[in-house]
């Protein structure tokens, strides 16, 4: 096996994140996931891209005459950035959009969207024959049905582009637990994003409960 066919570790320094779509009119549409998953896993990614100072492209599609707003769940994230807007499905064929990611001077593409079929798998398709390295969050990405996500999976995949998870992203940016810049930064996108947060609370409010109870027993 040649190294070159093997796809390396994400760095903060050599990719940038793509986020396209997230929308109440494509999130309406959306039957393949839980929806509240959905938007907690694109925050992940958001706020992981944000930590890391990994350049970060929002782009909708239609967002005044159909689509709306980009949802404020990423658009808060990255204050005064406003999302290149376009008329084609496929956001490579967009000029402005194309031009956002040539400017990065990142090969790495990490590219997350609704709907995966259309809005994920098109521009995918596109950047990998020029060239890029594309890596999709599967469970950031969303779809009509589960049937329809994972043929766009299957393709993607087929296609050559890379499929990962949001904690994933994370997980490959900080590396290292010892990264004490990052670490807590970290820490907080798990506990607000993650089951990893639920499970912590749980644990807190179960030992807390059965601390007090041994008090009171040793009281009486």
């Amino acid at each position: 096996m040649e190294l070159n066919n093997i796809h390396s570790l994400l760095k903060p320094s050599e990719c940038a994140l793509v986020v396209i779509d997230y929308q109440p009119a494509m999130f309406s549409g959306v039957h393949s996931h839980d929806r509240t998953t959905i938007v907690q896993n694109i925050q992940i990614l958001s706020k992981a891209a944000k930590l890391f100072k990994v350049p970060t492209i929002l782009s909708t599609v239609a967002s005044n005459s159909f689509s709306g707003a980009m949802i404020s769940e990423i658009t808060d994230i990255f204050p005064g950035q406003i999302p290149i807007d376009r008329t084609s499905i496929n956001s490579w064929l967009d000029p402005y959009f194309k031009a956002a990611v040539k400017k990065t001077g990142r090969n790495k593409i990490v590219l997350a969207g609704l709907w995966t079929e259309a809005c994920v798998l098109f521009p995918t398709i596109d950047l990998l024959q020029a060239g890029y390295e594309v890596y999709v969050p599967t469970d950031a990405c969303g779809d009509i049905t589960k049937e329809a996500h994972e043929r766009a999976v299957q393709r993607l995949v087929q296609a050559g582009a890379v499929p990962v998870t949001s904690l994933q992203f994370l997980f490959e940016l900080q590396q290292d637990w010892a990264r004490s810049e990052t670490y807590e930064g970290c820490m907080e996108i798990m506990k607000a994003h993650s089951p990893y947060g639920i499970e912590i609370r749980f644990v807190k409010d179960f030992l807390g409960g059965h601390d007090e109870g041994a008090n009171l027993r040793r009281a009486a």
